[in-house]
């Protein structure tokens, strides 16, 4: 949370690529790539809920491994290669409103095959756009 809005991590993994299959579960540096992602999402004393959206029970059960929350398997309708990335986020906001009436106002996209990230990137990123919000009230 900062400044009392909440924030999900969602981690698209679908198990399906046909360019490199099974690509979320290789090894890189020792780990899952799918790891690499959960562990930056997890580091962030601002992100209140780390989700995976796989339509695989074993990049779930890694995941889960990982301290990654993984609530469901995507429906196959939005693990093909034509679904959007936007459906999948919708699916997951979806899920949460319905589960509870759970809202969250920032969403953090995180892709399991871009895990070069520093430690404290996604801090930074969300505190410039808290901060470009700050500015946008004031001007406004």
């Amino acid at each position: 949370m900062i400044n009392g809005k909440s924030i999900l991590a969602i981690i698209p993994a679908r198990a399906g690529s046909k360019g490199l299959p099974g690509k979320n579960v290789r090894m890189l540096c020792g780990k899952p790539l799918i790891a690499w992602s959960i562990e930056k999402a997890l580091l962030s004393s601002y992100v209140d809920t780390t989700l995976v959206s796989t339509d695989s029970a074993e990049i779930a059960d890694i995941a889960r491994e990982h301290k990654a929350t993984v609530p469901f398997l995507r429906p196959p309708e939005l693990a093909t290669d034509i679904a959007s990335t936007y459906d999948v986020i919708r699916h997951a906001l979806r899920y949460y409103q319905e589960l509870d009436g759970r809202e969250f106002d920032y969403t953090v996209l995180l892709e399991p095959t871009s895990p070069l990230r520093e430690d404290d990137d996604i801090e930074r990123m969300l505190l410039t756009l808290e901060q470009s919000q700050q500015d946008r009230k004031s001007v406004g």
